[in-house]
């Protein structure tokens, strides 16, 4: 019996998936749950198991293509079966439940799938996440065509989605196409003519700190002739060129850059890190100033936080997101309740976030709802970063290079306190860093930021072996 593969739903608020690349071709024998193809979605990038053992007979998307979620992108024959099977017709991308496991799979005849009675009501996973009544809105409505992310864009940007063309499938409006209306200019000209959000008395948050008008549009990137070579971007990288033009356009990005003194934290290191390797951990400076960070956070919660239009919205959680460079791009998986675990079980939770992000294991749940994100360029040999926040967060941590340097230490560290000549300070080799907070003055002032590395500079220089 056929059996037909269909696009997974990675994540309750993903509509659609990009097919990267068939791992498999036409002909060849695949078993139960061997990596059949890789997709990437607005949240991860993922190999997807086959769901069932057999021949596959027949791929339907091809590399490159994006479908939604549920749609048919390939079938496979019992095993021995090699004709092809009849085409499928791909299924509604309203018309699977949330939560679906990471290969779904259509059992039923294309027949019988073609006969189904169509749904007229809006599944839970399509509803607004901020809107509690239903819309009596009909199938070609555009927050039917548009998913959760889309309509947030929008009504940050207070964009009507009936002025935004469409580009995805069945007109969806994507990021992209709303990213691009924004930009282009047509979103300010198609508002009302209202006075100034910042003379209005009593104004909401977000109209008064509404992005710039963007540039004008730039001219040809290239001449006719030059001796130029065009390729096309990947997925990803499209993913993080959107999401970084989004995050620009929402936060009003300051940054605050600290040198810190890592000689205590690599003396714990040194010390602790065979014990932490017999443990089944790989004791990292990260995992240091990883918990330095959740102690922070907790110490400020303004840091721990979002904006939603005029109001502040506090996490209780600590959600710590940890970035990892991969050969193509960057992805930034998360260490949930962070503050719940120990220098060990942070570094455990960094080192295997990190291995299954490069083997491309990580499932949806693992790189949503952060709340603060570190971020390393200084394993580059970067001497501070100026990195930008990761949208809905309010802050983002950079950490430079740690580099051996000679600085000042004072004379109470050395106990070099005279009664007679006073203090006696001394010019040492200790290993140096630059961090650097990247936040978002909306929410976060200089002095706030200023208070915040502070205490985290206090902390690496004073780590103390108790706060392992």
């Amino acid at each position: 019996m056929a059996t037909n593969v269909v696009m997974p739903q990675m994540g309750e608020s993903i509509a659609e998936g990009t097919i990267v690349r068939w791992i498999k071709k036409v002909g060849d024998q695949v078993d139960r749950d061997e990596p059949l193809f890789e997709i990437s979605t607005d949240k991860v990038d993922a190999e997807i198991p086959s769901p069932a053992a057999g021949r596959l007979s027949e791929i339907k998307v091809k590399e490159g293509e994006t479908v939604p979620v549920n749609s048919v992108v390939a079938v496979i024959g019992g095993v021995g079966e090699a004709a092809a099977t009849p085409q499928a017709e791909p299924l509604r991308p309203d018309a699977g439940q949330t939560g679906l496991p990471a290969a779904a799979v259509g059992q039923a005849p294309a027949a019988q799938q073609a006969a189904a009675p169509e749904p007229k009501t809006v599944p839970a996973a399509a509803q607004p996440e901020d809107d509690g009544a239903a819309d009596e809105e009909d199938e070609d409505s555009p927050r039917q065509r548009s998913s959760p992310l889309v309509r947030r864009i929008a009504r940050e940007h207070h964009v009507d989605l009936r002025n935004v063309q469409g580009t995805g499938i069945n007109g969806r409006v994507t990021k992209g196409d709303i990213l691009g209306y924004i930009e282009s200019g047509a979103a300010a000209s198609a508002a009302p003519a209202t006075p100034a959000a910042s003379q209005v008395e009593g104004a909401p948050a977000a109209a008064r700190s509404a992005p710039p008008p963007p540039p004008p549009p730039q001219g040809p990137v290239y001449q006719p002739g030059e001796n130029v070579q065009i390729v096309a971007m990947s997925v990803m990288r499209k993913k993080i060129a959107e999401h970084m033009v989004l995050s620009a356009h929402t936060s009003a990005h300051v940054y605050s850059v600290y040198e810190v003194n890592f000689g205590r934290v690599s003396a714990l290191r040194d010390k602790k890190k065979a014990e932490f390797e017999a443990a089944g951990a790989k004791l990292t400076y990260t995992a240091f100033i990883a918990k330095v960070i959740v102690d922070a956070l907790r110490q400020f919660p303004f840091v721990n936080a979002s904006i939603d239009g005029g109001n502040i919205i506090y996490k209780k959680d600590i959600n710590l997101g940890i970035a990892v460079a991969l050969d193509n791009g960057l992805i930034v998986p998360v260490i949930r309740n962070a503050d719940e675990r120990n220098l060990l079980g942070l570094s455990r939770a960094i080192n295997d976030l990190a291995a299954r992000a490069r083997a491309k294991k990580l499932n949806p749940e693992e790189v949503q709802g952060g709340t603060f994100t570190i971020t390393n360029p200084g394993i580059f040999g970067a001497l501070y970063g100026l990195p930008l926040i990761n949208q809905p967060q309010v802050a983002i941590l950079g950490v430079g290079a740690i580099e051996k340097r000679a600085v000042v230490v004072p004379a109470k560290a050395l106990g070099r306190v005279d009664e007679v000549d006073g203090d006696q300070d001394a010019i040492a080799i200790r290993p140096v860093c630059h961090i650097t907070l990247g936040y978002d003055h909306r929410l976060i002032d200089g002095a706030d930021a200023g208070r915040f590395l502070s205490f985290v500079k206090e902390r690496l220089e004073g780590f103390e072996e108790g706060w392992l």
